[in-house]
């Protein structure tokens, strides 16, 4: 709604037309009302009206006076002069401050008063759709303008090269490689793009909201540069220079990509990581080095949220990741039976930080915490009894959308969190602290042969007394126990993966195959070779 403002020094005039305007109706509110020009015009500093209706003879401010002041303010605000007088003089200088109406208290009735007012609210209706329509032609221009300039760059990038004069003249228009002058290329990825992208509701609008705050910098950087919106997740950032002796690029660039972070942070409450290249002389150099920069996975891998590194052909330096696979899973699965959330995101925390000090390859890192996953998650099935409610494929989709091991790591921590919160939910209840420590010593040693006694011993019980004691807590021997959880265990694997039966069986603790092929038969009713056909 628009706001108006009354200047009266006559109270009764003020509190009648407040009184008797049904300002709501008219689609206005009266934010504010005076009796002398000087408090209307403290008032308008910090909000300031649409429409002013102010009388013209008044202490300490006059209205024509106060009317000067309010276009100086808001040049499009609507004005009408009330007053007693109605000597031509008054009406002149009204009409130099572009004041729309001139109305006599002596002839003025309300309904006069409103008719003027809906008037005035027509025109700024009018005017505010004509900016609106002039923002979104603006925004359409610009728009167009940076999808030509996209779409020119990924043609640079992806095709041949064939006419070095042509991308010259095409560099040119973005006042790139002038005379003496070389580029320097710089990469920047966006951090945790996948909540970023759920708080701008699409890639289009998180991609031109970054591009308009890139766009709106670039004339304050200290060397001339040049922004593409690569893609929604990827920016190319071209600085232009002179080389020379006294001139350090480097530290140029550093300084405009420190600028470019804080800005985003501000604006955008997000952050962008950068790889810097090396200046190129032409466009036959830039055309590698951009195709390095965006190839560079294995260093993005492993760049901290917001941080400015140089480019480095190869950063691959470990191997043999999954040699220590067995170790890893198994210091993560103590605490997740022991349900020490703590120690738990410690120890992902620790082989977090071993394997950024390693460097091991991006994509063996992603297998290596999906089978972390799926065996945690399989383990859990047969602690709980609960079927997983996530396939290995959705499981391998989620992983691939992480750029970086921090990303990877903080979704595994909140994975583990899940493991442990829905084993503090599902878990078996007993009454018994014995009980409930023999599932755990079984749910840890599935891949072991599990006897009675080895059991009883871990509890400090005598074995003949144990075994009385758990088929009366649970309803069935302890053997039978065992024995389902391992054929569980024997379904998982067998739906999960494509490991032989014979593998499977040795897996499980058992010596001999025949008998774990009739055991498992007993128990489900097919063998294992029929249960996955």
């Amino acid at each position: 709604m628009y706001k108006v403002m009354l200047v009266d020094d006559d109270y009764p005039v003020l509190e009648l037309l407040s009184e008797a305007v049904d300002w709501a109706s008219l689609g206005l509110t009266l934010c504010s009302k005076h009796e002398n020009g000087l408090a209307a015009w403290e008032q308008a500093q910090s909000e300031p009206p649409d429409i002013l209706v102010t009388d013209i003879g008044m202490p300490k401010m006059d209205g024509l006076t106060l009317s000067a002041h309010m276009k100086e303010l808001n040049p499009s605000v609507r004005i009408a002069i009330l007053s007693c007088h109605s000597e031509f003089q008054y009406a002149q200088q009204a009409m130099r401050l572009n004041v729309q109406d001139y109305l006599l208290k002596d002839l003025l009735e309300p309904e006069d008063l409103e008719k003027l007012l809906a008037k005035f609210k027509s025109g700024l209706d009018g005017e505010r759709q004509l900016q609106q329509e002039q923002v979104q032609m603006k925004h359409l221009v610009n728009e167009t303008r940076e999808l030509r300039k996209e779409k020119s760059f990924r043609d640079f990038i992806q095709q041949p090269l064939l006419s070095t004069a042509d991308w010259q003249k095409t560099f040119g228009a973005y006042g790139l490689f002038s005379p003496g002058e070389q580029v320097l290329p710089v990469i920047g990825f966006l951090d945790n793009y996948g909540t970023i992208k759920h708080r701008f509701d699409s890639d289009q609008t998180l991609h031109f909201a970054l591009s308009n705050v890139m766009e709106e910098m670039m004339g304050s950087l200290p060397l001339r540069t040049v922004h593409i919106g690569y893609t929604s997740r990827q920016s190319l950032l071209l600085f232009a220079f002179k080389p020379g002796i006294k001139t350090n690029v480097h530290d140029q660039v550093q300084q405009s990509l420190r600028m470019i972070s804080r800005t985003l942070e501000q604006v955008l409450k997000i952050k962008m990581a950068f790889l810097i290249g090396s200046g190129c002389e032409h466009p036959e150099k830039l055309k590698p080095m951009l195709c390095g920069l965006l190839g560079a996975v294995e260093q993005r891998f492993y760049l901290s949220p917001g941080e400015i590194a140089r480019w480095q052909p190869m950063q691959v330096k470990g191997a043999g990741l999954f040699t220590l696979y067995d170790q890893a899973s198994a210091d993560i699965r103590e605490p997740l039976i022991e349900k020490d959330e703590a120690k738990m995101v410690a120890i992902a925390s620790s082989w977090e930080k071993r394997m950024q000090e390693a460097r091991y390859p991006s994509e063996e890192v992603r297998d290596w915490v999906l089978k972390l996953l799926i065996d945690l998650r399989l383990k859990l099935h047969a602690l709980l009894y609960q079927p997983s409610s996530s396939s290995a494929e959705t499981l391998h989709k989620e992983i691939a959308q992480f750029d970086t091991l921090l990303e990877l790591f903080q979704w595994l921590k909140g994975q583990l969190r899940s493991f442990l919160h829905t084993r503090e939910e599902l878990a078996p209840v007993s009454r018994r602290r014995e009980i409930t420590e023999a599932y755990q010593y079984v749910s840890l040693n599935l891949g072991q042969r599990i006897s009675l006694e080895e059991v009883s011993a871990h509890l400090h019980m005598n074995p003949s007394y144990f075994s009385r004691f758990f088929k009366k807590e649970t309803g069935y021997t302890f053997i039978e126990y065992v024995t389902c959880k391992k054929i569980e265990r024997a379904k998982e694997l067998l739906d999960q993966t494509n490991r032989p039966v014979n593998e499977i069986c040795e897996m499980l603790g058992y010596d001999n195959q025949s008998y774990f092929i009739k055991t498992f038969k007993n128990q489900v009713g097919v063998t294992p070779t029929e249960y996955r056909g």
